[in-house]
């Protein structure tokens, strides 16, 4: 079982960056693919980005795609998500998951976090 915690959503201005984490517990977290995602409100929850276990391969929506980095260290069992040139529609509460496989679809992550809140103001 893993048990995640996200941290470092805040309030940003639009064409800022932010730094989100999502720390796991347990020793498994390295044999997981990774996935992060993002809801709005009165909105269905939106694909972010995903890992696979070794950090080789990741997945990108292209809303998303050329601004946010996702990225692992096994090492430290954290998984990152840098987002840069944030726009006001990237306001939501992000989500890390874990799951045996990297996916766009989150009824295939078996984990989930809590959820940070990222708001981007205009």
């Amino acid at each position: 079982q893993v048990q995640l915690v996200e941290s470092g959503g805040g309030l940003v201005q639009a064409g800022g960056s932010l730094r989100l984490s999502c720390a796991a517990s347990g020793r498994t977290f390295s044999t997981y693919a990774m996935g992060w995602f993002r809801q709005a409100p009165g909105k269905e929850r939106e694909f972010v980005a995903a890992i696979t276990w070794s950090g080789v391969s990741t997945y990108y929506p292209d809303s998303v795609k050329g601004r946010f980095t996702i990225s692992r260290d096994n090492a430290k069992n954290t998984l990152y998500l840098q987002m840069n040139s944030l726009k006001p529609g990237d306001t939501a509460v992000y989500y890390c998951a874990a799951g045996p496989r990297g996916s766009s679809y989150g009824d295939r992550y078996d984990y989930w976090g809590q959820g940070t809140q990222v708001t981007v103001s205009s």
